[in-house]
């Protein structure tokens, strides 16, 4: 009795065994999927608001007057610590000024058009970024996952050593186990350098907390902000006494002047209204992969110096161009189309992987329908939960439900797989896949 006991325990630390590998598959899927879509991020806001007024660049004069038009539509003075301006650029031509509490787009002119909406953008963003979770645990999560992909595409080169020999060696028109697997191998050797500087660069930014964290405990006394400033650059020290607006125009025109070669795209104002405000240009370099250099300006635009993220120390480059060689923001629509075909790629390498693993149990005599059924439901979950969401922007607007709507449209598709599954007493459907090397 005892013995069979035993077996039964084991048998069940087993299956639970599987069942987080699967849920840790999923995450990884959802992460590549999402990763995908939110390529396209700035067509997504252009497209969820169609109505608001686009240029291809702005004066600064219009520029302040748009910060002291936001500002004063602010109902608590006190609530505002930063405010930025998104100024125009080629993908996405709109002007559009946030503070802590609210965003709006503004026309050439800077007078307040309309509020900015577009929920569902950044819900995906969010969603890939963080998995909807609190920033702390969401990055960090996804960073880890990151490292995971390093590891998978290392040991997968390891574990085939004809594999890059074999690489154009697809049997696509076989409709049976050998075809899937060459299908496997073929995307994962041919997205491997993305995959690799996708991982690496997503597990810099997701571990961005631990590390950031660790490093200020160990050799800052717990100052975050000190931990970065040597790369980031330092925040000045607060002044609170009130004082007028601090002036964008002469900062900008400094700019226009001895920066020509540089195009601002974002105008930060640091504790605005108080004697300690500064003004702080965001400026992209042409031909440069990093994703902008910071300028500081003090509130009637005297220049304080950058930060050093072009011409700094080495970390600092390296830092600073992470953001772009992961998201894909440089060099425009022919990039962000091979990051979609490439993303596609990884995302339906992890899927049939997932798949290969399932069924290379199976042959061990341990198969596992239901987590085949569960995978299954995940595979197709994603996009139609997605899609739901999107559809719901459409119909609802603004305010609908994103998260919610879509971890509830995914986990039914997983219910509906598995009750499928249970309702057919056989095996759910998945192709069966023996090693074709």
């Amino acid at each position: 009795m005892s013995f069979a006991f035993a077996k039964d325990t084991v048998r069940k630390g087993l299956d639970a065994h599987s069942a987080i590998g699967l849920v840790c598959c999923a995450l990884l899927y959802l992460i590549c999927a999402t990763g995908t879509a939110v390529v396209l991020y700035e067509e997504w806001q252009r497209f969820e608001q169609p109505d608001a007024p686009e240029m291809t660049s702005i004066a600064p004069a219009a520029v302040q007057q748009g910060i002291e038009n936001v500002l004063a539509a602010e109902s608590d003075r006190d609530t505002t610590t930063h405010l930025y301006v998104h100024m125009p650029t080629e993908a996405l031509p709109r002007t559009t000024i946030t503070t802590d509490t609210q965003a709006f787009h503004v026309d050439a002119d800077g007078a307040i058009v309309v509020l900015e909406e577009n929920a569902w953008a950044e819900f995906l963003l969010a969603l890939h970024y963080r998995l909807n979770l609190p920033a702390v645990y969401g990055m960090t999560l996804v960073g880890a996952f990151g490292a995971m992909i390093v590891a998978l595409s290392i040991s997968g080169i390891v574990a085939h050593p004809r594999i890059f020999r074999d690489a154009f060696r697809l049997r696509a028109r076989r409709r049976d186990d050998v075809a899937t697997v060459d299908w496997h191998n073929r995307l994962a050797v041919w997205s491997l350098p993305f995959a690799l500087a996708i991982a690496l660069t997503g597990a810099m930014i997701g571990l961005f907390y631990v590390s950031g964290g660790s490093m200020a405990a160990s050799a800052y006394g717990g100052d975050s902000e000190a931990a970065i400033a040597p790369i980031f650059g330092a925040e000045a020290e607060a002044d609170l006494t009130p004082a007028p607006v601090a002036d964008a125009v002469p900062a900008l025109t400094y700019m226009a002047r001895e920066y020509p070669d540089v195009t601002p795209y974002y105008v930060i104002l640091h504790d605005p209204r108080t004697a300690g405000q500064h003004v702080q240009i965001v400026g992209e370099h042409e031909r440069r992969l990093i994703f902008g250099e910071y300028y500081a300006f003090g509130p009637q635009g005297e220049f304080h110096g950058t930060a050093g993220m072009a011409d700094g120390t080495v970390g600092q480059q390296l830092a600073a161009s992470t953001y772009n060689l992961h998201f894909g923001n440089y060099g425009g629509l022919p990039v962000k189309i091979a990051y979609i075909v490439f993303g596609l790629a990884l995302t339906v390498v992890v899927a049939t992987g997932t798949f290969i693993w399932l069924n290379k149990r199976a042959r061990q005599g341990r198969p596992a329908p239901r987590l085949a059924a569960a995978w299954w439901g995940m595979v197709y979950g994603v996009p139609v939960a997605l899609a739901a969401t999107f559809i719901a922007r459409l119909a609802i607007g603004n305010t609908a439900p994103f998260v919610a709507l879509f971890w509830g449209v995914l986990a039914l598709t997983i219910v509906v797989a598995l009750l499928r599954k249970r309702n057919s007493g056989t095996r759910a459907a998945e192709p069966v896949l023996v090693p074709a090397e």
